[in-house]
């Protein structure tokens, strides 16, 4: 009897401990991210604009959907949310891909491979209005290196940053492309593909050789080592990997902005968050917008993991 009651006040002692412990950082996510998102709720569900934000509180009107009627009906937010969306699937699976190709490229030794991968991890590291700026000057139509070129192979200049819709004649047809879009897209797969370079670059490194090696001696080609035991064996990692940068590109901003300003229809839900609050001073239904985004976003979570639970179990 006496063991049994100084274990439980041991145990008591552990709780308290682990509660204190444990305290700071409930605290601080408390004050980081819980009051910032009890307040942009209630700033969606109140007339408040710059012009009044002081006297606005966390219950400082009596609560409407007004914000919420009002950017649902605005005429650029459908346009806007399938610009983002494209945006968004195209950027990521551009970056998985082109980091699934520099890890298997890498993969192997080689002379020099360390100074490679060091120089694959450029685009990543270096600072995104520096990384922004070189592309805008590389694409300028009046002094940009590739406007430069296409001089010289006698085509004309073309403003690949201000162009809403660029016609392509291939093999007599004409295909309209979104050419800011699509330059945005290519600089988001450029930029974000060395993160997803060394994610899997890692999960290569700890796969068992045995299983590719026996299917070396079978004979089997380069293609189907990669589709039937590489990629089956990565996909736990690449199903990781998707979810992390469809949340991120999909909230991004500054890419966007910096590039275009958000002109020449590549507008995403961030950007037109900024607009709602800077350009038309609606600070209730920039907080209306960027709570349909986390809604969007939390939707598209709960549906993409019972996808991979259901996965899993199969």
């Amino acid at each position: 009897m006496v063991a049994r009651s100084q274990r439980s006040g041991l145990a008591r002692r552990e709780a308290r401990l682990g509660v204190a412990l444990i305290l700071p950082a409930v605290l601080v996510v408390g004050g980081l991210v819980l009051f910032p998102l009890l307040w942009n709720v209630a700033l969606s569900i109140q007339p408040a604009r710059l012009l009044n934000i002081r006297e606005v509180g966390l219950f400082g009107f009596m609560p409407t959907l007004r914000n919420y009627r009002v950017v649902v009906s605005d005429l650029e937010f459908w346009a806007v949310f399938r610009t983002t969306f494209v945006y968004t699937v195209a950027g990521t699976i551009l970056s998985i891909v082109g980091g699934m190709w520099a890890a298997l490229t890498l993969r192997r030794p080689f002379r020099g491979r360390g100074l490679v991968r060091g120089l694959t991890l450029f685009p990543y590291v270096v600072p995104v209005i520096a990384a922004a700026f070189v592309w805008k000057t590389m694409l300028n139509p009046t002094f940009g290196i590739v406007n430069e070129w296409i001089d010289v192979l006698g085509g004309r200049r073309v403003d690949f940053l201000g162009t809403l819709s660029h016609d392509v004649h291939v093999f007599g047809l004409t295909l309209s492309i979104p050419l800011a879009l699509v330059m945005v897209i290519l600089f988001e797969g450029w930029r974000y593909f060395p993160f997803a370079f060394l994610f899997i670059l890692a999960a290569l490194q700890a796969l068992p050789q045995d299983v590719e090696e026996a299917a070396i001696v079978d004979g089997a080609t380069p293609s189907q080592r990669f589709w039937y035991i590489t990629l089956p064996q990565l996909r736990p990692v690449l199903s990781v990997l998707f979810l992390l940068r469809f949340i991120w590109t999909f909230n991004k901003f500054d890419d966007v902005y910096l590039l275009t300003g958000g002109g020449a229809g590549t507008e995403v839900i961030t950007v037109k968050i900024v607009d709602w609050l800077l350009g038309r001073g609606d600070v209730g239904a920039a907080a209306a917008l960027g709570m349909i985004l986390a809604a969007v976003l939390l939707v598209l979570m709960a549906v993409y993991f019972r996808w991979f639970y259901q996965e899993e179990v199969a």
